[in-house]
């Protein structure tokens, strides 16, 4: 694993590849609009965990530009996967590794439906960050990132991802289900994405601070863990406190999918709260608040409703 190509170099791409740069291993980004910038500028970014700049980005606007490479890091929104087959395919070698870092359910899945799932290995981030321009990126909080296989079991591929990104000053853990992961990640994503959407573009802390607010980011979260149980995944009730207490000191953080749709941008419905819901109804599970919240979440998406 010697050549990396960054696939969304957005807030979470340009932090998790600009730290493997940092590190000394040879990183493509992939970038539309700010690639000349960049290239001009450089890479800042402002950690919590120590800040960095890159004074040179090897950049460019397509994928036949970087080049084949050993891994390929998806970051871009569960919004663009239809692009999958026309961006990576250029990137590919007969062994070429992709690890995605999406959120929510079915990126693995598409994934490998396209290129073979014996490619493909998941990342779960846990992290505060976002993109404030081109070249910019601030990350505030967390950065941690779980790897699985997309099948149950650590292989020494997945290890050698591990060890990879712990070099590079990333706090990074390979897990045996990565399926589990995915689901413990969707109890903090379901409701502080969601509810940041609904109540208005606000940020976890005004939502914290609301009358309701705690209770109704319990009520969700317990909704997804009882989902995650009907699929054989043991969510235990303390990591819903554990989600509550970590969210509190973050104060005013504004959720990634919030900033999407205040800003106008795609927003991962689907993949985040339309997934969760659908594996709700197969498996026979009662999920009111999330079905009101998914419903709610598209209709404003749809209509861009403004209410700030």
């Amino acid at each position: 694993m010697k050549s990396f190509a960054i696939v969304g170099s957005g807030a979470v791409g340009s932090y998790y590849g600009g730290r493997l740069a940092e590190a000394g291993h040879d990183v493509r980004f992939l970038m539309r609009t700010a690639c000349e910038m960049v290239k001009k500028t450089g890479l800042k970014v402002e950690s919590s965990d120590g800040d960095f700049f890159l004074p040179e980005v090897n950049c460019a606007r397509t994928s036949e530009e970087l080049g084949k490479v050993d891994v390929v890091i998806v970051a871009w929104k569960a919004t663009s996967n239809e692009h999958f087959e026309k961006v990576i395919t250029p990137l590919l070698h007969g062994d070429t590794i992709i690890l995605t870092l999406q959120n929510g359910l079915g990126n693995i899945e598409a994934l490998g439906n396209l290129f073979g799932i014996h490619r493909v290995l998941g990342g779960m981030c846990f992290v505060c960050i976002n993109r404030i321009e081109p070249g910019l990126i601030r990350h505030t909080a967390c950065g941690n990132i779980v790897m699985g296989e997309a099948k149950p079991g650590i292989t020494p591929r997945l290890e050698e991802m591990v060890e990879i990104f712990e070099s590079a000053k990333v706090k990074c853990s390979a897990v045996e289900d990565f399926g589990e992961a995915q689901w413990r990640k969707l109890v903090w994503n379901v409701p502080f994405n969601g509810l940041c959407i609904t109540e208005g573009g606000i940020d976890t802390g005004v939502l914290l601070a609301m009358p309701d607010g705690e209770k109704r980011v319990r009520d969700l979260m317990k909704e997804v863990t009882q989902i995650a149980w009907a699929l054989g995944y043991e969510i235990e009730d303390e990591y819903i406190d554990f989600q509550i207490e970590r969210t509190y000191p973050m104060e005013d953080y504004k959720p990634s999918s919030m900033l999407d749709f205040v800003n106008g941008n795609p927003v991962e419905i689907e993949a985040i709260w339309g997934e969760p819901w659908r594996k709700a109804r197969e498996a026979g599970v009662e999920v009111p608040n999330l079905t009101i919240l998914y419903g709610l979440i598209k209709s404003m998406v749809a209509s861009r409703v403004s209410q700030w």
